[in-house]
């Protein structure tokens, strides 16, 4: 494909402003989906901020707030007087309302959960949709509620295109402004019809056409790469997960022998991952990516920088500046190396506060986005830091990646240094590495592996008592995890089998000296993250 076909795969952008709703990521996805591209930007940024990004449409989020509140979240005005579609979603529709002179209050009857709306006027958003014919004067929708107040009063220009036996409007919209408001949430799949609205106002509405594709991102990243690198040689830290592998091959096609990766053993792999990883390259380079590796055994460096460290972030830091340190030493053996890339994708720099307007927490710190030192001899080259996961997969498998390198469970950069709770050291990183090949072992065997989408296992560096034959026995505790999303924003717990749950546990146990006890977290993200730390 020509430059010329997917230069502007930018220019075709939607702004989502985030009031901080927990569906916020999922609406950024179901918009790439759709083949457009997209940012989540901060609700309060500045009316400049919202004209230099040059929007084709702006979707205004939901959020845990109450637009009736004195000190209630608004939109920018320039929201509403740039010239643009607008898509306001549950509270994005409650305070579009409001800024444009309608009325919301504090419903008698809050609706959580599936609901089922008529809709009582024709729009471009619904026309065709749902059951036609049936109480509503255009049909009714089945879809996804989550809202305590509700519009009583829409703003001049506005008519009410959709409601509840609770809620007069639904929906609303000003077509000739391309104004509309859903109180519901079409970017779930409890709303059927959810995709199709958003497909209505991206094309329909905002003029996308749909360059967001993998062929096209792909030779646009490759572009960026080349004009950015030029003649220099790039030094890749490798893992041998999604991210990393997925740039090695990126890097591969876009400067070939430039590029050298550097494979880091820091002690704190999976059981064999070393070898796994050296086996998947050469696999990679044998179907045309090739791809030039050192492997580094740096496992006494780590091991020394973290004896009791045990605050996560600290442990975070020094593991990132250790592989820095590593990686300036392999650089220096290379001529011409000024670049280290890295796999840091869309939700590292969301969950790293990275994104502009400063008012995000920060949740961790990645090595890769947050841990890094303040000076380092190497550029910066993050091919994958616009893609989300599933994004970052598509690209893999257009890349002619393996499925089973593309699917494997996501690794942290710090590896088990995060999985193990407090300091680190070689005993609890060893203890780990087995109880987690067990519980991958049984994933595989049982064919749940694929069902999910992260699986590990955690140490807790506490003492339970156990009992073992007629033996007494007083050793640490190691916890499952195993969680499923979409884009690793959000998450919920597996649902196993209780069976396979103890045939694990009874493994680990019994095979491991050292295990007492093991737990099974149902945490959801949020509250909790995916990592324990």
């Amino acid at each position: 494909m020509s430059s010329s076909n997917h230069s502007d795969i930018h220019q075709e952008k939607i702004l989502i402003l985030d009031f901080g709703s927990q569906y916020t990521q999922l609406i950024a996805r179901r918009v790439r989906e759709l083949g457009v591209f997209c940012e989540i930007k901060p609700f309060d940024i500045s009316g400049d901020q919202v004209r230099l990004f040059a929007p084709m449409g702006i979707i205004l989020s939901g959020g845990p707030e109450s637009v009736t509140a004195v000190q209630n979240r608004k939109a920018p005005e320039a929201v509403f007087s740039g010239d643009v579609p607008v898509l306001g979603i549950c509270y994005g529709m409650q305070t579009m309302a409001q800024q444009l002179g309608g009325r919301v209050e504090t419903s008698d009857k809050h609706e959580f959960g599936y609901a089922k709306v008529d809709l009582t006027a024709e729009s471009v958003l619904f026309d065709g949709l749902g059951d036609t014919g049936k109480q509503g004067a255009a049909g009714c929708l089945d879809v996804w509620m989550s809202h305590g107040d509700k519009v009583v009063e829409v703003p001049e220009g506005f008519v009410g295109l959709a409601s509840t036996t609770s809620c007069e409007f639904a929906a609303m919209s000003d077509e000739s402004r391309q104004f509309y408001g859903l109180q519901f949430h079409p970017e779930v799949q409890h709303t059927p019809e959810g995709s199709e609205i958003l497909k209505r106002f991206l094309m329909g509405c905002c003029g996308c056409s749909g360059l967001w594709t993998p062929a096209n991102i792909v030779e646009n990243i490759i572009d960026k790469v080349r004009t950015q690198v030029g003649t220099d040689q790039v030094i890749l830290g490798l893992s041998g997960g999604v991210d990393s592998s997925v740039v090695a091959a990126l890097l591969s096609r876009a400067i070939g022998d430039q590029l050298t990766c550097v494979f880091v053993d820091n002690g704190l792999l999976r059981s064999e991952e070393g070898n796994q990883v050296m086996a998947m390259m050469e696999l990679a380079t044998s179907n045309s990516l090739p791809i030039n590796v050192v492997r580094v055994d740096a496992e006494d460096l780590f091991l020394e920088k973290l004896a009791g460290i045990e605050d996560p972030e600290d442990k975070r830091k020094i593991i990132g500046n250790t592989f820095i340190e590593v990686f300036d030493a392999e650089a220096a053996k290379i001529d011409g190396a000024h670049f280290l890339a890295q796999g840091t994708i869309y939700p590292d720099v969301i969950e790293s506060a990275g994104t502009q307007g400063g008012n995000a927490h920060v949740i961790k710190s990645h090595h890769n986005v947050g841990g890094l030192p303040e000076e380092m001899t190497l550029a910066l080259v993050e091919p994958l830091r616009e893609l989300f996961k599933d994004e970052v997969r598509k690209i893999g498998l257009a890349l002619g990646l393996s499925k089973e390198m593309v699917f494997r469970h996501p690794f942290p950069g710090p590896g088990l240094g995060v999985r193990i709770l407090g300091a680190v050291n070689r005993e609890y990183a060893e203890l780990l590495r087995r109880a987690d090949a067990i519980y991958i072992e049984e994933l595989r065997r049982a064919e749940l592996y694929d069902k999910v989408s992260q699986a590990f296992a955690v140490f807790l560096p506490v003492k339970s008592v156990g009992v073992v034959g007629d033996a007494r026995r007083y050793e640490y505790v190691i916890a499952l995890r195993a969680v499923e999303t979409i884009d690793f924003m959000t998450a919920r717990s597996a649902r196993f089998p209780y069976e396979f749950l103890e045939n694990v546990s009874s493994r680990i146990i019994n095979e491991i000296s050292g295990i007492s006890r093991v737990t099974y977290d149902i945490s959801s993200k949020p509250p909790a993250t995916i990592e324990w730390e």
